[in-house]
Order: C-alpha cells, then structure tokens, then sequence
C-alpha cells in the first residue's frame, strides 16, 4: 500500500450485523473462554506479522515522519525503559511489536530473581518474545482494516479514551491511582471488552488528555494499513569509518589491549556513544552502544547476552561492536558519551604507552569478575582513575541514571543534595597508594559476587567484616600519610587540571529518582563526598556494573545496605579536611537518632582517623569555610556559575531578582512544593524564546540510615528549595508556565503558601496541569525547547511521576 488506509467507523447499532463487535460484546458480558475459543475459530491464530519493512519504503518513511514522532510525545513520554506500565515500551518499532507483559520489573519483593526481558538483548524476534509471556498489542490474527483496529489492544485504548475523556476537573477524583506500584491491568484483547466496561475512563494516554481528533485518526490509519513500522538499526555512512576506528582499538589480539577493553566496556555498556566529528542526520545526532560479540569486526554482530557486563560470556574470545541505538533518546536513560580522537589519545597514552605487563587475562568467576580492584589489577591504578574522574559526571550519572535509579528502596541511602569533588589523581599515582589498593583489594569484595538470588543477612555480615578490615586499615594508612596534619589541605583536591568540568559535581535526589549535574550548585550543602578511586570504582560496580534490577529482594536489599558503607565513607573523606572536634560534630548531626550499631560503627572503624587538618580556619564555622574554599578552588570549573546561574535567564533584572526569592522558601512552607516544579517563563520581548527553569525542593532528615524508616527520620522545619536555570531532572511533577509580567504576583503569592489550599491556589494561576486541555501543547513545546537548548544531553522527559494537585 502506497498510504495508510482509512479504518471503517462502527457503531453499536451495527452489532448484529458484525460478527466480531457481536463477539467482543459477548466478552463484555463475561463469556471470556468461549470468547477466546470464537477469536482463534473466526479469525485464525494469532501469528506475530513482519511489521518492520525496508526504510525506503512510503509506508516506511511516513511511520518515521509522521507517527513515529506523534508515538514518541503521547506514548514514550510514559512508556519507556524498566518502568514502562506493562512492560509495554513503545520507544522502538521492535518494542511496540513485542506488545506487553503483565509481570513488573520493578518488584522489590519477589524471592527469586525473575527472567530478563531486556529489549534488543534477550530476544530478537517477536516470535521468542511471545514464547516469554509479552502479549501483543497490535493484531495478529486475520488482516483486514477492521480487524486491525478491533483486534488491537493500541487502537481500543486510544479509542476508549476519545469516547470517554477526562472528566471535567481540575483534579481527579481518588478513583484513579497514579502510584508508580498501583496495580496495572494489562488486558489482552481477549480481556479488553471486559476492561472497557469495567475502566471505561482508564483509556489511553492514562490520565491524560485524549489526543487531538486529527492525531487520533493518524493512528488509526496506521493501526488499521497493519501498523507498517521501520527499524533504527541502520549505521550511517558517515560513522562507518569512526566505528571501524574504535572497533580495531578495542580488538587488539595483546593481552594489555584485551583488558583495557573489557575494563572500557564494563563502563560503557549502559551509555549512549556519539561521534562529535561527524555531521548530524536532519539536525539529530545518531547514538551507539557497545556490545559483546562472538564475532570478529567486519562480520555480522552476534551479541551476547549475560545478565551483568561481567558475567561469562560462553566464549574463548570476546569481540567488542558499536551498533545504533534502536530506540527513542529518553532524558532518564540517556547517558550521552563522546567518542573523539583526543578521547582515543588520551586513553592510549593511559592504557597502552605506559610500561606494564598483562601476563594473563582475568577468568569471570563471580568473585573475581565482580571486584573491579582484582580483576583489573593489572591495569594502573591511575589510568582507571584518571579515565573515571576525566568524566566523573557521566561515571556517576550510571547509578544516577542506570537500573538502580527506580525506588526509594535503592536511593534513600543518599541526602536530596550534596557536593561531590574528587582527591587528585597525583595521590592514586603513588606507588604506596596502589600498592595499599593492591593489598586490600580482597577486603573489597562486593555483593554482586553473590549473584542475583541472595540470602542479605549471611551476606550482610559476611561483607560488613571485610569492609571494617579495609577501613581499619585505610585509617592506619592515612594516619601515617598525612601525620601532623602535614599536607591535609585543599590540595589534596582535584581541580580539574584547570579545565575539566568534571570536578565539581551536585547530586540531587527526588525521592525515587536522582540527577547528578557538573557544579556546586545552590547553597553550601548539609553534607559533602571527597571521592578517591576505590570509592568510585566500588560505587559503579555495586549500583551499576553489578546491580540486577530483575534480581531478587535480598540482591537489592544488600546493595542497599553496602550503598550505606560507601556513603559514609565519602562523607569521612570529607570530614578529614575539618579540626577533629568539627569531624566528631558534624558527624553527630549527620547521624542523628541512627541506631546504636550504627552509632558504634561511626565511632569506631570508620572515622578513627585523628590526624589534625592542615588547613588554618579562621572563623568558628569550620565546615562553612571548607565549603566556600572548594567552591573557591574549583571556579575555573564549576558550571554552577555558567549553564545553572539564574544570572543566564533571559529576563529583567527585576524578574531575576523576583526568581530569586522563591529559593529562599524554606521549611514547612518548602515541604508543600513538589520534588521537582519545571517552570517555563513567556519574556516580554517577543524575541526571546521562553526562558526554562527548575524549582527542586531538597528534604532534609535526621538521618538516612534507615532502611524503611524514611518519613519518621524527616525533618520538614529544615527544608529548603533549590532555583536553577534550565531543566535538572527527568521526571517532573509539575509544569508552571507564567508570564514575566505576571511573575511579582505569582512571586509574592508563593511565598505565603502555608497549607495544601494554598498550593492548590497557586497551582490555579501557574499550573498545566496534568487535566489542562492545553497539556499536549505544552508538553510539545517544552520539550521542543529542552532539546534545542541541550541537543545531545536532553532527551524526552518521562511523565510518570506527574502529580494530581
């Protein structure tokens, strides 16, 4: 077919004259076997259709330029990634062909680890997806216009919501549930007459606006020609030669280029690579991820699929291969990552020139394979370090943005804010500093040795033993390093070798997602991490390389509680720096009511470290001071003061003067506003572009030690909220869009937010709300922006945590 055909229109007035909407009203009525038997009996067994057809064709062309973009801004912006509802993720062809599955990934309570189900890894075809329990949501029983629309679970959900849209309210009733745990449906088209009667408002975008009459039809011209679709797989002729490149560095037959390989691939297997150098495709980069192959460059990609990058691959020898990413760019997944010849340089000269010997490749047996300090012992100390804190952000942003960023369960070990810098690389280039890692690195053993099926509490002790050896130890050593205070200073820290942005770094946390950003963003924060580079490489290998999000409650819960180890020891490092009388204070206001475990272990091995700090302070607030000093140091790099400074909004100095004062709500009034407020500004001056802002509340707690105590250990008097320029985050709870003429009133009127009425009040003025018949509009635009501002980091933002306020 040159074009998509037009479905036929149907009407209950026609029942008796159809025999499939006779059948589907049969369903209706509770008659679901019979109704099952009668779907296979009329119109044939369902077998999966080759949906993907050859890029050049017209069907092909107009699926890419017309519905796959209106796909992506109704449908992606909420199903993608692990939490996609139904596992339904419609971010690629191959996924929307693959349909849908009624198990959770996310289910932190399941006793054994589940199946895997991961898209473009764990199966390749429709056919294995079906044979793995995912239903579909397109038909795949007889072909016609009318059973393509009637048999598919896509086309009826859109249609259920047209014929019964949103109610007329500004907030919806408590019928309907937005909890990201809530108990999701999943019909089959079997099911799907009974949802519809039963859930007649539950249609599709779920609790959102319906699509515009003119989007609607676009999709049911679509569904009805039999969901023609074309796949991303394709390399560009352009990246050809850049591919090749890479692939003959990380392929070399010699030991020393086969374990710097394996060490690369361990880092970059959830990011998206790009090559800078070469010219964009319509105005839009093409990403690429790595995979491990069977086969050799210049043969087809045979990929292997293990649960973790480390595990066995089945193989005497592993191939490392570029291939195209396959699916849309979502903000929280996307992990961007430059692939250039300064890149490459810089690697070789760390990896490959230096004078060292692999003498034998590393097995993959769990408890070497997991421990990144005795697999790769081998390679430099200060190679792995200075390539992990050279991108320190996109290091960090794996556990920010990898697996491990769903649930509270695995980020409530981490405060709403804090400060990240890094000790200098000079220190891990020491040889009693590598040959202390060297030494301890059997103490450092992590939990992903014991796999995704786990017993936490053996293992909790188990690794609770080796981490107190490695820090008795690493006290002893820093005692005799740094006696009388003797050079423990700021120059212990990294400053970016004056030019490396990644030295300064924020992490904000919102509730159950985080972001990490380059800069000392905000005020002075409660709490700071100095970072050195066995605390890094652990950081990645537990939340990243190692963590299973398929894995089973003990898997997640240890690597909850081993999270709680790492913490507290970048919080040491940093405390080193303070008068010991300071680092005994601070520590007790970080750690208020924790347990008396908890509380022993503070007191004992992991901050029996009594050397005096070698920095002179001259005021009765120690940590204040540090803190001005880093941001001081690290000016010539911090980005705070460039791309997140309100100074770079593109309004009237009164109107920044008038954002400014919304950071400085604190308290009970701070605890009203939601974890994150992406706020679009409309300038006077019809010549500038809406201006993007993120209003980002930061909750303050007693402590963070406790693993299910979270509310009890809150402190809502200590609140504050954070003001930034452009978007920090990938999961809003709020849109405002105001007018800067507007913004005194909507200002002033903030401010005296005291209750929920308040905020429901301003919401009135200020909000889109996820109700507004506006809402697609603003999504299209605001997103619109986000990419023009940031055309490599930003990606489609995910409206699963939008708040009904």
């Amino acid at each position: 077919m040159a074009d998509f055909q037009r479905p036929m229109t149907f009407h209950l007035s026609k029942l008796a004259k159809r025999p499939l909407l006779l059948l589907l009203a049969l369903i209706g009525s509770g008659c679901a076997t019979y109704a099952g038997f009668n779907f296979d009996q009329l119109y044939g067994k369902p077998v999966p259709q080759h949906r993907i057809l050859p890029i050049e064709t017209s069907q092909a062309q107009r699926y890419l330029s017309e519905v796959k973009p209106l796909i992506e801004n109704r449908c992606v912006v909420c199903h993608a990634c692990y939490d996609a509802p139904c596992q339904l993720k419609m971010s690629s062809a191959e996924g929307i062909d693959r349909g849908a599955n009624k198990e959770k990934v996310y289910q932190g309570t399941r006793l054994i680890a589940a199946n895997t189900t991961r898209m473009f890894a764990d199966a390749h075809s429709t056919e294995v997806w079906r044979q793995k329990g995912f239903q579909a949501v397109l038909n795949e029983r007889m072909q016609t216009p009318e059973t393509n629309t009637q048999l598919s679970v896509l086309a009826r959900m859109l249609t259920l919501k047209q014929n019964h849209p949103l109610p007329d309210q500004k907030i919806l009733s408590g019928d309907w549930d937005f909890s990201l745990d809530r108990n999701q449906q999943c019909p089959t088209i079997e099911e799907m007459s009974a949802y519809e009667q039963s859930y007649p408002l539950w249609g599709m975008p779920y609790g959102l606006p319906k699509l515009a009459d003119q989007e609607h039809q676009l999709l049911m011209d679509w569904v009805a020609a039999g969901a023609p679709m074309a796949s991303q797989n394709q390399i560009p002729e352009n990246a050809k030669a850049e591919i090749s490149k890479w692939e003959s560095f990380l392929n070399h037959n010699d030991f020393k280029h086969q374990l710097t390989a394996r060490y690369l691939f361990e880092h970059w297997f959830v990011s998206h690579l790009y090559f800078p150098d070469i010219p964009t495709e319509n105005g839009r980069t093409t990403f690429f991820r790595i995979v491990r192959s069977k086969t050799a460059p210049g043969q087809p990609v045979d990929p292997i699929a293990t649960r973790r990058p480390f595990d066995d691959p089945g193989v005497s020898r592993v191939y490392y291969r570029i291939l195209p990413v396959r699916e849309t760019i979502v903000d929280k997944t996307h992990m961007p990552f430059s692939l250039t010849d300064e890149r490459l340089a810089r690697l070789k000269a760390h990896f490959i020139t230096p004078e060292y010997t692999v003498s034998a490749l590393p097995g993959y047996q769990p408890e070497l394979a997991a421990n990144p300090l005795l697999a790769f012992e081998q390679l430099p100390v200060n190679a792995r370090y200075r390539y992990m804190i050279d991108n320190a952000q996109h290091t960090i942003m794996g556990f920010i943005k990898g697996p491990v960023c769903r649930g509270q369960l695995a980020l409530n070990v981490i405060h709403d804010r804090f400060w990240v810098v890094f000790v200098d690389p000079d220190m891990a280039d020491l040889p009693k500093v590598a040959a202390f890692y060297t030494s301890q690195a059997s103490h450092l053993r992590m939990p992903a040795e014991a796999e995704s099926t786990t017993l936490p509490l053996h293992n909790w002790i188990r690794f609770s033993k080796e981490q107190g050896k490695f820090l008795r130890a690493k006290n002893a050593f820093m005692n005799d390093t740094f006696k009388h205070g003797e050079h423990l200073t700021t120059d212990l820290i990294w400053d970016g070798d004056g030019l490396n942005d990644n030295a300064a770094l924020t992490i904000f946390r919102h509730f159950d997602s985080a972001t990490v950003t380059k800069g000392l963003v905000g005020e002075p924060t409660k709490t700071a991490w100095v970072i050195d580079y066995s605390l890094i490489e652990r950081i990645h290998y537990l939340l990243v390389a190692g963590f299973d999000v398929y894995g089973n409650f003990g898997h997640q819960l240890l690597t909850r509680m081993y999270m709680d180890f790492l913490r507290m020891e970048g919080e040491s490092n940093f405390l080193s720096l303070l008068p010991p009388e300071t680092r005994r204070a601070e520590l007790a206001d970080w750690y208020q009511d924790a347990d008396q475990h908890l509380q022993k272990f503070l007191q004992g091995d992991i901050n029996d470290f009594s050397q005096p700090s070698g920095i002179v302070y001259q005021t009765d607030n120690p940590k204040a001071e540090l803190m001005r000093m880093l941001k001081s140091k690290l000016a010539p790099v911090d980005q705070d003061l460039s791309r997140y400074s309100l100074a770079n909004v593109q309004l009237k100095k009164d109107s920044i003067y008038q954002l400014q004062a919304l950071a400085r709500i604190q308290g009970r009034q701070a605890t009203l506003y939601p974890e994150l407020t992406f706020i679009m500004v409309e300038p006077e001056d019809p010549s500038v572009k809406p201006q993007l802002l993120t209003l980002l509340r930061n909750s303050a707690h007693k402590n963070i030690s406790s693993l299910f105590a979270e509310e009890k250990n809150r402190q809502p008097s200590k609140d504050s909220l954070t003001l930034v320029h452009g978007l920090i985050g990938s999961y809003p709870s709020v849109f405002w869009r105001v007018k800067e003429s507007d913004l005194p009133d909507v200002v002033q009127q903030a401010k005296r937010i005291y209750s929920e009425a308040d905020y429901r009040a301003l919401l009135d003025k200020v909000a889109v709300r996820r109700t507004a018949p506006e809402f697609w509009a603003f999504s299209d635009q605001l997103n619109a922006l986000f990419r023009q501002n940031h055309p490599i980091e930003g990606g489609l933002l995910d409206y699963n945590r939008l708040e009904n306020r």
